[in-house]
């Protein structure tokens, strides 16, 4: 059975789509086996603890630069021996000694069909501002291994959720969750942990 770690800042809406997966057997060969928090106050921990998940604040202020953050998690996360650790609206940043430390374990989703409206900047509904600003019809989900590249890492899954007329940021981004998200988040996490995952080249090819 393989550990799950899961990252999270926010309100944890993604951590509870993970944990209804789990809860239907969804996950594959994979548990969650515990939930860290870059900020203490993040409703998230409250999801984990409703659900009998250990859960660890590392709050990144605490920390005077991105370095010795991202040496305190990689440390915690192979304390917690995480075969899979999955970014879910974590939104504070980790250097490349986390990446090294976890090559194509660690997992993330992004709310956009990437190589659309990534990288850099791109964040909650920054990503969705721009896509409207652009007049794009469809948007959707991507989950990706997590690299030294800002949402560079080879693409596991992508899922296409229509844009309608009338579309706010915030309209968008919840149809995004419901329909995209909180479906292919779990899915790829299942794929992984089931060993169903192979990646050539840059690329993540899903095994039959």
């Amino acid at each position: 059975m393989k550990n799950i770690v899961v990252l999270v800042s926010g309100g944890g809406t993604n951590l509870q789509a993970l944990i209804d997966a789990q809860h239907r057997g969804e996950l594959g060969n994979g548990r969650i086996t515990c939930v860290i928090a870059s900020k203490a106050d993040a409703y998230a921990l409250e999801r984990a603890k409703k659900n009998g998940i250990r859960t660890v604040t590392l709050v990144r202020r605490d920390y005077p630069d991105v370095a010795a953050y991202s040496e305190a998690m990689t440390r915690l996360l192979q304390d917690e021996k995480a075969d899979l650790v999955v970014y879910a609206g974590f939104m504070t940043i980790l250097d490349e000694q986390v990446c090294s430390a976890f090559p194509y374990k660690m997992i993330n989703v992004h709310p956009a069909l990437i190589p659309s409206f990534c990288g850099k900047g791109f964040y909650g509904l920054h990503v969705h501002e721009a896509a409207l600003e652009k007049g794009v019809k469809l948007s959707g989900a991507t989950v990706h291994f997590v690299t030294e590249e800002c949402d560079g890492g080879p693409i596991i899954l992508q899922k296409a959720v229509e844009v309608k007329s009338g579309d706010t940021p915030e309209t968008l981004q919840k149809r995004i969750m419901e329909e995209a998200e909180w479906k292919i988040l779990p899915k790829a996490v299942q794929l992984f942990c089931d060993d169903k995952i192979e990646v050539v080249d840059g690329k993540a090819y899903i095994l039959e």
